[in-house]
C-alpha cells in the first residue's frame, strides 16, 4: 500500500471532487480513498479516468456504509459503488463502522465472497478496536488488511497500533490533520519551523515513521502538493519524541454508533 493517499471525505462537490482526484493523481499520488456514504464515487472514478495515470497504477479504496452491511447488501451495494467508480474491480474494500447491519459472522463472509469474484481485491474495516478486530480475524479465518481509523499526533492510538505491528495489519490514518488542529499545536509548530515545512507535513511524515499510511483531504492543488512532499521530510529523534510525549487523545470523530471509546 502507498504510504501516502488521498481522502476525499466532504469532497462533495463533484466537479472539485473530479478534479482534486485528478490533480493528485498527476501530482504523483498513487492511493486513493473513497466511501459510499461521501456521496462522490462517481466523481472519484471520473478523475481517475481524466489523469494520465494508469488504473493499475493506483490504490483505489472505497467502504461499505452501516446500513448496507448484511450478506446481500453487501453484494449489491458493493456492485453499485464499482459502477459508480466505472471500474471492475476495487483494490481495498472496508466494512466502514462496526456498526448499523454488522455482523462479522455474516458481513465478512460476504465480503470474502467478493474477493473470490475479483470485485475486491483486498479486506479491510475502519473504526475497528482490538475486540472487534479478534472477532473480525475469527469470521474471516484471518486478519483482516488494513484498519483504518482516525490518528495524528494529538491522537496515537498505541494500542491499535501495537494490534497492527503484532497481527500484521495495515494501520490507515484519516483525519491526520486532526481537522486542522494539529497546524495550531505549538509542539508541532516547533518541529515546522526547525525544518521549515508546514505543520502537516510534520504530522504526515510522523505516521509515515510510525509505519502508518496517512490519507489526507484536500482540494487545492497546493495543499495536495504540500501534504505529498511530506514523504521527503525525516524527522529526527528529538522530533518523533516531542510527538510521542504530547500526551493528548484529541478525538474529532465520534458518532453516535461508533465503538464505546
Amino acid at each position: 500500500m502507498p504510504v501516502l493517499g488521498l481522502g476525499t471525505w466532504e469532497n462533495d462537490d463533484p466537479a472539485q471532487c473530479t478534479e482534486s482526484v485528478a490533480n493528485a493523481l498527476d501530482a504523483g499520488y498513487r492511493h486513493v480513498d473513497t466511501a459510499q456514504i461521501y456521496g462522490n464515487e462517481a466523481a472519484v472514478g471520473e478523475g481517475i479516468a481524466k489523469s494520465d495515470v494508469d488504473r493499475d497504477d493506483i490504490f483505489l479504496a472505497t467502504k461499505v456504509w452501516i446500513d448496507e452491511l448484511s450478506p446481500a447488501d453487501v453484494a449489491s451495494s458493493t456492485r453499485e459503488s464499482l459502477d459508480k467508480l466505472a471500474v471492475d474491480a476495487v483494490d481495498l474494500l472496508y466494512v466502514h463502522w462496526p456498526a448499523g447491519e454488522y455482523e462479522p459472522e455474516e458481513t465478512l463472509p460476504a465480503f470474502a465472497e467478493l474477493r473470490d469474484d475479483g470485485l475486491i481485491d483486498r479486506i479491510g474495516v475502519s473504526n475497528f478496536e482490538p475486540h472487534h478486530l479478534d472477532a473480525a480475524t475469527d469470521a474471516l479465518g484471518e486478519a483482516p488488511f488494513a484498519n483504518q481509523v482516525e490518528m495524528h499526533p494529538l491522537l496515537r492510538q498505541e494500542e491499535l497500533r501495537e494490534y497492527a505491528d503484532a497481527n500484521d495489519i495495515e494501520l490507515v490514518a484519516y483525519s491526520p490533520l486532526a481537522r486542522g488542529e494539529i497546524l495550531d499545536d505549538p509542539a508541532i509548530v516547533d518541529i515546522a519551523e526547525k525544518h521549515g515545512v508546514s505543520a502537516a507535513r510534520v504530522s504526515l511524515a510522523w505516521l509515515r515513521e510510525t509505519g502508518v499510511t496517512a490519507i489526507p483531504k484536500a482540494t487545492g492543488i497546493d495543499h495536495i502538493r504540500d501534504n505529498l512532499a511530506s514523504v521527503d521530510l525525516d524527522l529526527d529523534d528529538e522530533d518523533v519524541e516531542a510527538i510521542d510525549s504530547l500526551g493528548r487523545t484529541d478525538r474529532q470523530l465520534n458518532p453516535d454508533f461508533g465503538p464505546d471509546w
